[in-house]
């Protein structure tokens, strides 16, 4: 577990190393994200070593908030002329993602069963015999 939490950490660091050089307006554990999923993509599976480490990880990603939930606490007076804004925007956000979402899933869903959006057309009527 401990070699595969390694590769994560420098697949990060990976991502930092090339946001920087790059000078790309994207933070670098994002930029190693897509580079473990490039690597993913090539090796065509996820070995089962990372998936136990990824899924210890996301067992535990609550914890991972609680630096930041104290963050906002501590700096909860500085914030606190701006909380209209910021509550609005976060409402707002969160319902033009979960629009986004449902839109995308009925396009995908529609184009894996290969029916055209809309109404079905009727099926032809069997001839009448005489």
């Amino acid at each position: 577990m401990v070699e595969w939490f390694t590769v994560l950490v420098v697949f990060q660091l990976a991502g930092e190393v090339l946001s920087a050089a790059t000078k790309l307006p994207v933070p670098g554990p994002v930029c190693g994200m897509a580079l473990l999923f490039l690597a993913l993509v090539i090796y065509r599976r996820v070995p089962d070593g990372l998936a136990k480490t990824a899924e210890g990880l996301l067992t535990n990603l609550s914890l991972l908030f609680v630096p930041a939930g104290a963050g906002v606490m501590l700096h909860f007076g500085v914030l606190q002329h701006d909380l209209l804004p910021i509550g609005a925007s976060l409402i707002l956000s969160t319902l033009l993602t979960i629009a986004v979402t449902a839109a995308l899933m009925a396009w995908l869903s529609r184009k894996a069963s290969g029916s055209a959006p809309g109404p079905k057309p009727a099926a032809p009527e069997p001839e009448a015999r005489s």
